[in-house]
Parts: structure tokens; sequence; C-alpha cells
């Protein structure tokens, strides 16, 4: 058994790359395979105001439980405001992208199935 204190765990500054853009992201990669979690990952996921991820699709599902600021969640065809205690899950395939509103920080704690792949389907800007 593991007890894990998010509070303790590395904060790592997630450089844009192909899949973050508009501002910093920080992640706290609670439960992964270094702790022995083979089947979930479990990341706590923290966008300034402004920045989001780009459109992106994951192989398997992913539960996004929101914990603090405001955010948006869109899928192709709707954006949905979501604030803290709001628990999205994106069904694995679904092209989707995640992020803070220019007014508000905006943090998650996601979880997703392992192993998983996740593509970056909107070209980068």
């Amino acid at each position: 058994m593991n007890i894990i204190n998010v509070k303790d765990v590395e904060v790592r500054e997630i450089e844009g790359g192909p899949l973050f853009t508009g501002g910093k992201v920080y992640a706290q990669f609670v439960l992964d395979e270094e702790c022995g979690a083979r089947k979930i990952q479990m990341v706590m996921v923290e966008f300034a105001p402004g920045s989001r991820n780009r459109f992106h699709t994951h192989s398997s599902g992913q539960i996004l439980y929101v914990t603090e600021g405001k955010g948006v969640v869109a899928t192709k065809d709707q954006e949905y405001v979501v604030t803290p205690g709001m628990v999205i899950f994106v069904p694995p395939g679904e092209e989707h992208w995640h992020g803070a509103t220019k007014d508000s920080s905006f943090a998650h704690l996601s979880m997703i199935g392992q192993p998983h792949e996740t593509k970056v389907v909107e070209k980068q800007s």
C-alpha cells in the first residue's frame, strides 16, 4: 500500500511541446509506474490563466476531477465551463482539449488507464 500526500509530490513545469499552449502548465505525477501503479496513471495538472492543451485523443478513457479555478473542457462540437467538484469522463479516442479560462487558473486531477497513448490532433500554431 502507498499513501501519498499530493503536497509532497514533485511539481514539474511542462514545457509547451506539441500538447500545451497559451501559458505555463505544471504537473505532479501522483501515481505512475515509478510507485508501482501499472494499470492507472494519476496526475495533478495546474494551468495558468489562458493555458490549455491542444485537441488530442487518448487510447484509454480519461477521468478529470476539477480541484481549483475555472476551466474549459471541449470537444470538436461543444465547450463546457467546469469548476471544482465536477468530474469529466472522456471516452477512448474522443478528440478533446482542456485548460484554464482566460481570467482564472485551473487545476484538475487526471486519471487515465495504462498503458495509453496520447495523440495530438491539432496542428501546432
